[in-house]
């Protein structure tokens, strides 16, 4: 089932999304106000003016002139003409009651009703053009129904607005015109932001020392330039620093490469065999340690390029140079594998995952397993495996499980090292673990 993703993943969707939020919420707040305001002001719009047309009617009709019967918007009635199962309005009730008695007059019933009111209708008869048209454009009639004791019903209508629909439209419209005014130069800015962004954090991605690459345009504004400037400058630190590195890496090799080599020289004069093989044995182990350091630490600018090369046919060969020296080495025959690596490195991790074995393991088996999108080259061996808490462990340069410092039980602790950082420098990871059936299995993955 595919995801919906809810909430934006880009700077300048992230940034219109909140703003759009908080724009609804202030409009929201704001038409919540307003709609208080309105109930107000038309509470008061219906008991002011009504109460003193009540006041002034009761006040003329004492003075001998009566209102006239069932015609005007305020009119006298024998009974009232509010329906018992209409809209009521307790709230202009109770007001009207209040007020009329503030004013010294003494009423009985008070009954309210709101009721549609349209254009065309014959209840318009009885108002006035202006105001007519009015109450058909708020959309209701409101009526007022006051009992006199023993003289019936005085009975008034006034314009009440029926929906408050245009409120709703009025906050919609409001809030589309903010989100063109706001949000449309907020996503302009956004994007100015995003763009440079984007294109430093790919370069930061995608850089790799020593390699010839442009430099990032300067663009945004002027704190984001600050920034990309610097990103620019870090990046040709971090490249001369890599390169004296190498420099001197070099003239260490040649420097401690020299003695050995003179080293080895002088050992031919020895006289006993015994002593000159082992002296010769501890040069080449610190030869072979050199190479495992100066390697490890040159990982990161590879001298070799990348080739396309047969897989099946170079863990073969690796295989082959183990059996040359009588090592108990097997590997499963694979059908031809074309990948794009760096050979020369490759074929290395694999040949310490396979020394390891045959150290540790006293044999090794080899195969390759491969699916769409992933290689995996397994080297499993039959010795005691590795703790479970000392997996991840092993990986780390200079570690030895064996801490006799016997270079025949064990070498420096970089082999490992070496076929990690190699591995994942082509873009895969090395696992270890220990088989149920006893042994360890070290397993090179590879993506396709």
């Amino acid at each position: 089932m595919r995801r919906i993703r809810l909430w934006p993943s880009n700077f300048s969707g992230q940034m219109a999304l909140l703003i759009a939020i908080a724009l609804f919420v202030a409009q929201a707040i704001n038409f919540t106000m307003l709609l208080q305001d309105r109930r107000a002001a038309r509470y008061e719009q219906a008991t002011g003016p009504a109460v003193a047309r009540i006041v002034d009617a009761i006040e003329r009709a004492n003075a001998g002139h009566p209102i006239e019967r069932n015609r005007g918007r305020l009119r006298q009635a024998d009974v009232s003409p509010v329906r018992p199962t209409g809209e009521h309005r307790a709230d202009v009730e109770q007001g009207l009651r209040t007020e009329l008695a503030e004013a010294g007059l003494k009423v009985g019933k008070i009954e309210t009703e709101v009721r549609d009111l349209r254009r065309g209708d014959p209840r318009l008869r009885r108002w006035n053009p202006a105001a007519a048209d009015r109450a058909v454009r708020m959309g209701g009639e409101l009526i007022i129904a006051v009992e006199q004791p023993g003289h019936g019903w005085l009975v008034l209508s006034a314009p009440w607005p029926r929906a408050e629909a245009y409120l709703i439209w009025r906050l919609l419209s409001q809030t589309l015109i903010l989100y063109g005014i706001v949000l449309l130069p907020v996503l302009w800015i956004g994007r100015r932001l995003s763009q440079p962004l984007r294109s430093l954090a790919v370069a930061a991605r995608n850089f790799v020392p020593g390699e010839v690459d442009v430099p990032v345009e300067e663009r945004g504004p002027h704190d984001l330039r600050d920034v990309i400037a610097a990103f620019n400058a870090l990046r040709l630190r971090v490249t001369a620093m890599l390169d004296e590195k190498d420099r001197m890496l070099g003239a260490i090799g040649h420097d401690l490469r020299t003695p050995l080599a003179a080293l080895r020289v002088r050992i031919e004069s020895v006289e006993d065999e015994t002593d000159r093989a082992k002296m010769a044995d501890t040069i080449e182990e610190m030869n072979r340690t050199l190479d495992d350091i100066l390697s490890l630490a040159r990982l990161g600018r590879p001298s070799e390029p990348l080739t396309e090369v047969d897989l099946a046919a170079l863990v073969d060969a690796v295989v082959e140079d183990f059996r040359d020296l009588d090592n108990d080495v097997s590997f499963e025959e694979t059908a031809r594998l074309k990948m794009r690596l760096r050979p020369s490195l490759m074929r290395r991790a694999v040949r310490n995952l396979i020394e390891n074995a045959v150290k540790y393991g006293k044999s090794a088996e080899v195969r390759i397993m491969a699916d769409a999108h992933a290689v995996s080259i397994v080297v499993a061996d039959q010795g005691p495996g590795i703790p479970p808490e000392q997996l991840g462990n092993v990986f780390e340069a200079f570690t030895r499980l064996e801490t006799s410092r016997n270079k025949e039980t064990g070498g420096i602790g970089l082999g490992l090292a070496l076929a990690r950082a190699i591995v994942r420098n082509a873009g895969g990871d090395i696992t270890l673990e220990n088989r149920p059936e006893g042994g360890l299995a070290a397993t090179i993955m590879l993506p396709r």
